[in-house]
């Protein structure tokens, strides 16, 4: 092996995740330049990441990257097409790496997969584990206060929450970030809750009561009771029963175990999140 030894091999396999034949034959390419050689799996990675891009990635990680002062965050999504892979502790890593990378510089303007920098990412991932790729969300975000943050065990969901007042960021505001990745609302507050959304609901909770049955006027009365008490709690985060305790909604929980805080924002990312 003229110019490079087994230990270089060795070293670009470790150093890529390419597989050894791969290695070798870039090294050979290389004419024994490891830089070189690195530079050359690179390439074919983002060309075999390129070939494999119209597969379907229902996999993945959601990864986050917390300032010391946790009053920023970056935020990744990073999709494959398997299970196996996407509990690979490699491929946790290096989608970890996507979410330094957004803290530390920020996300693109438009989606990830349009900016040069984040396919590179997606191409080194290819390179590794031969499956489509695609990093769906890279966003940093950042407050006045500390955020408080939850990614489920499976890695497939993750909440983050801000919040302001005594106890910004407090371990009682993290238990609304788990409790918020168990039951992912829609709004923060029944005031976000657009009168176009009620309306469409409350339509169809008529039609069902109809349906069993009821007159009109009294199925829209069923319909409106049905709204309020059953649709706005499953959809808007402070009015959903807490998980801890079903008995107070989550409002009433931040109020006595958080005291002097207010949520302020919330938001929820999942692997095959669409928006």
């Amino acid at each position: 092996m003229a110019g490079y030894t087994a230990a270089d091999v060795k070293r670009l396999r470790e150093d890529t995740g390419a597989p050894m034949m791969e290695c070798k034959s870039a090294l050979d390419e290389a004419e024994g330049d490891f830089e070189r050689a690195k530079t050359i799996l690179r390439e074919k990675g983002m060309a075999a990441a390129g070939k494999k891009a119209g597969r379907a990635t229902s996999e993945g990680v959601v990864a986050f990257a917390v300032s010391e002062d946790r009053k920023k965050i970056g935020i990744a999504v990073v999709e494959c097409e398997t299970d196996f892979v996407s509990k690979n502790e490699d491929f946790v890593s290096m989608s970890q790496a996507v979410a330094d990378y957004v803290l530390a510089n920020g996300g693109p303007a438009g989606s990830p997969m349009d900016d040069d920098k984040f396919k590179e990412f997606a191409a080194e991932i290819v390179a590794k584990f031969r499956e489509n790729v695609q990093i769906t969300k890279a966003v940093r975000e950042s407050d006045a206060n500390p955020i408080a943050t939850y990614i489920h065990h499976d890695r497939k969901s993750g909440t983050v929450i801000f919040s302001e007042g005594d106890n910004a960021g407090a371990e009682s505001v993290r238990k609304v970030a788990v409790h918020a990745a168990a039951f992912p609302p829609q709004v923060l507050a029944k005031s976000d809750l657009s009168q176009e959304m009620l309306d469409k609901e409350i339509e169809i909770e008529t039609k069902r009561a109809m349906d069993e049955g009821k007159p009109e006027n009294i199925a829209r009365n069923i319909a409106q009771g049905r709204v309020n008490k059953d649709y706005v709690k499953q959809i808007v985060l402070l009015e959903q029963p807490f998980y801890l305790d079903p008995s107070k909604t989550v409002s009433q929980y931040v109020s006595e175990e958080a005291k002097g805080t207010t949520i302020t924002k919330f938001h929820y990312f999942a692997v095959g999140q669409n928006s």
